[in-house]
């Protein structure tokens, strides 16, 4: 499996980065996709750039996406972050970004096809998450047969492989396998609203996900918050 190519889709997350992580312990040679999709800031996309250096990966391919295609709190000026909610709660929050997967995972399969590459990183995970439902096992194997029909590769016999190997884990597990493999959690970004500066506001639910998980694992959490 040594220096097998693959391509990640690298947010600059937790989940990404050890995603990477174990994609390259296992011996996969990583080209990285990340996307500007009218995200309200581009933190994100920095922490992907920081995240590829450190495991020396080439940097990030950035796709831009027109921001006007979605409508969500992500993205659009007329609906607010929400702040403070149960994250265990029934219902897909206003963060939920139409698609948004699909899209991400059409456009590495196009890459992947075209650079010889057969498997595809994702740093999905459905334990600890907003409940999303592009975020789900059932859509990755969905996924991974609709490439395999839809393919000059997969119809020639010359499979790809979505993995996902960080989607039944908890946050927690999640930060103590990147900590084994030396993964620098200070370069990850995971707030959906941040500062200018980049400062994580502390209370939407992937700020709360986060500061739950390196608390249940034990980690140091490095993250920078607007109020610390």
């Amino acid at each position: 499996m040594q220096n097998k190519k693959a391509i990640i889709l690298l947010s600059g997350g937790i989940d990404s980065a050890t995603t990477a992580a174990i994609a390259i312990d296992s011996g996969f040679a990583l080209t990285a996709l990340t996307f500007s999709y009218g995200q309200k800031h581009a933190v994100e996309v920095i922490a992907a750039g920081r995240i590829a250096r450190s495991f020396s990966m080439p940097p990030p391919l950035v796709i831009d996406i027109p921001a006007r295609i979605f409508r969500s709190a992500l993205t659009d000026a007329g609906l607010s972050v929400p702040k403070n909610r149960d994250t265990h709660e029934d219902g897909i929050p206003d963060t939920y970004v139409p698609a948004r997967n699909i899209l991400f995972l059409s456009y590495a399969l196009a890459f992947a096809e075209s650079a010889g590459a057969r498997h595809i990183f994702i740093g999905a995970t459905a334990v600890d998450y907003s409940g999303y439902p592009d975020c789900r096992p059932e859509f990755f194997r969905a996924f991974q047969e609709m490439a395999n029909r839809g393919t000059r590769s997969g119809v020639d016999g010359d499979p790809f492989a979505i993995i996902t190997p960080v989607i039944g884990m908890s946050k927690s597990e999640i930060i103590k396998k990147g900590a084994s493999l030396g993964v620098d959690f200070a370069l990850t970004h995971s707030c959906y609203d941040p500062d200018p500066d980049g400062l994580a506001c502390g209370s939407c639910d992937s700020c709360q996900i986060r500061k739950k998980g390196f608390l249940d694992a034990g980690v140091a959490d490095p993250t920078r918050y607007r109020h610390a």
